[in-house]
């Protein structure tokens, strides 16, 4: 008889996980990306990949016979829901009523319908349920990461490997997204009173992307990094910095988590209760003279009392979900996610001491980014953004930081007491006035740029700058220590959530975005669109983005307002397409409808 004991149990439990280990990131994307140039275009090839996939796939979608069905001719009506007699005091009754009211606009066999009218034979009409079958991936992998907590995805291979089902889960909901946006805009699929459903898909839509937005922004790695300290400027820009602050961890995790689901998930469920209601659209016909214009979208607007054909709901919607269960996980296996770590102020000094004391020397100088910054900081003008109104000045320093005294001066104040030659140097300097205080840092900046090191330890040329060399050499020694990243974060009453205050210090330096230069980050790069190594990162940003493209916008210091203002334009624009003559009537000039219904009625 084989006795297991614990130690060998853990020897097999070891072995299973390093088989696990070998089989996940099959294929290692953590390296550099390769780029296509054209123009002012610049495309991450894994983001091309991604797109073109999607491109593939709706033209497969129009093209390829659909399984052929029997049809019904008898018969199209929707079943209803048949209630027992019931008393006039029933009937006065609210609950009776309410349910009664929706009873009629959808009986149970619109809302789990048996058969759908014969047109209906396209592969484009499944990419509907498939995104809905994306979206339960992503939803209960995303709770399993919430249950594990903000660290294990980082810390757990296993934790790891949800995270990578969370992230392609993401990928495909999107991209099924997309495409079936594509798809109903080339049926038109607004006509006959559904311009509703059209709208609420669309919502639908911008919401994931702010959903997916603060997913980046929750990751804790360099990439959320990055995003937090350039998106901060376009919230800024329109002065919603201090109330939605890209940069608190805390915050961005409860709107991920908490908020901004209730509201997708909403209009989700309104959109399929629309759709279910109104039904799909009918194919398009055209029609001349105002009578037949007018009995045609009086026919669009009617049920369809065409032939039907069968139709399995919940078979179609358990089929998706095993479909892209199976991509999933086959895609979380192969290509694993991206976790890049995030920068601290401890590896910024040790990797870039010169940087680093330059950056705390122009704290001290009131010269950085932080200390010119303007509201919601502090009243300097130097990231202040106007078009005919300034919203950030509008909303006022609502989260103030004086970057002398947060960065520098307070953190050395915590290690004061048992040194006394930095003791005496912060008397000093806080017994100077601002312009003596300013003169010392800046004659410092002027002398550091000849900074050399030997055997780790800097040597400043002399110059005429006070107490600032014994300043910065402290800051240093305690960056490295680690000590910096604590002090920073520790200014919080209660828990350390806030990263505001570390990440403008670090965006202050010249180190953090040389990184972000080398993983194709920055915004001139397209690098909205990008994530770390060569994994895609977020395509569906594209519009976004081409606006920091265009040299009469990239060079202006108002990019993030026009940005803001000319996607925002784009994004009513797709909102309201029911509405605008000439912009509806695209997908009747160009016929791709053509091909989706070829087969409609057979």
């Amino acid at each position: 008889m084989t006795v297991i004991t614990p130690q060998s149990h853990n020897a097999h439990a070891k072995l299973i996980l390093m088989k696990l280990r070998l089989l996940a990131n099959v294929i290692n994307l953590n390296h550099a990306q390769h780029y296509f140039h054209w123009s002012i275009f610049t495309i991450s090839i894994a983001n091309l990949l991604i797109i073109g996939l999607m491109v593939i796939i709706f033209g497969l979608a129009i093209l390829l016979p659909f399984p052929k069905s029997k049809i019904d001719e008898s018969n199209n009506e929707h079943a209803e829901y048949i209630e027992h007699p019931v008393s006039e005091e029933t009937k006065r009754m609210w609950t009776y009523r309410v349910r009664r009211y929706f009873l009629r606009i959808l009986p149970p066999g619109k809302l789990l319908p048996d058969s759908q009218p014969a047109y209906v034979a396209s592969w484009i009409y499944v990419f509907g349920v498939a995104t809905l079958a994306a979206l339960g991936v992503v939803i209960a992998s995303g709770m399993a990461l919430a249950i594990g907590g903000v660290n294990w995805w980082h810390q757990s291979f296993l934790g790891h490997f949800v995270n990578s089902i969370h992230l392609w889960g993401v990928e495909l909901f999107m991209a099924f997204m997309v495409i079936h946006l594509w798809g109903k805009f080339w049926m038109a699929a607004w006509r006959g009173r559904r311009a509703l459903t059209w709208m609420t898909g669309v919502l639908a839509f911008a919401v994931s992307i702010l959903e997916c937005f603060t997913g980046y922004l929750s990751q804790q790695n360099f990439d959320s990094q990055w995003i937090a300290a350039n998106g901060k400027d376009a919230l800024n820009s329109i002065g919603l910095g201090s109330f939605f602050n890209l940069m608190n961890f805390g915050q961005m995790l409860t709107w991920h988590v908490v908020l901004i689901p209730i509201v997708l998930v909403s209009f989700v469920a309104f959109h399929i209760i629309l759709v279910r209601v109104r039904g799909v659209s009918h194919p398009i016909q055209k029609a001349h003279g105002k009578a037949q214009k007018k009995a045609l979208k009086k026919a669009d607007a009617s049920a369809w009392r065409g032939p039907t054909k069968r139709y399995d709901i919940l078979k179609e919607g358990f089929i998706a979900t095993i479909v892209v269960l199976a991509l999933v996980f086959s895609l979380a296996v192969l290509l694993s996610s991206p976790d890049e770590p995030p920068l601290t102020v401890a590896t910024w000094a040790k990797l870039a001491p010169a940087d680093f004391m330059g950056t705390t020397a122009s704290e001290l100088a009131g010269t950085s980014e932080s200390a010119q910054y303007g509201p919601p900081y502090n009243n300097g003008s130097k990231s202040v953004q106007k078009l005919g109104i300034s919203w950030q000045l509008l909303a006022g320093v609502h989260q103030p930081i004086n970057s002398a005294s947060a960065f520098v001066l307070f953190p050395l104040s915590r290690i004061a007491a048992g040194n006394v030659q930095l003791s005496n140097a912060l008397t000093r300097y806080k017994s100077a006035d601002t312009q003596q205080q300013q003169a010392w840092a800046k004659a410092y900046l002027q002398a550091e740029q000849r900074v050399t090191f030997t055997h780790g330890m800097a040597y400043v040329p002399k110059a005429n700058d006070g107490p600032v060399p014994t300043l910065v050499a402290n800051e240093l020694a305690m960056a490295k220590s680690g000590a910096i990243d604590t002090a920073l974060l520790s200014q919080q009453t209660f828990y350390s959530t806030d990263y505001t205050k570390p990440l403008l210090f670090i965006e202050d330096g010249n180190f953090f975005s040389s990184i972000a230069q080398s993983e194709h980050l920055v915004g001139t790069q397209w690098g909205v669109m990008n994530e770390t190594g060569s994994y895609p990162g977020q395509p569906w940003l594209w519009l976004y983005t081409l606006w920091y493209q265009i040299p009469s916008f990239s060079k202006s210091a108002n990019v993030d307002l026009i940005a803001i203002y000319l996607t925002g334009l784009g994004t009513m624009l797709l909102l309201l397409v029911p509405f605008i003559p000439g912009l509806r009537d695209i997908p009747k000039l160009i016929p791709i409808y053509r091909l989706i219904w070829r087969r409609r009625g057979r």
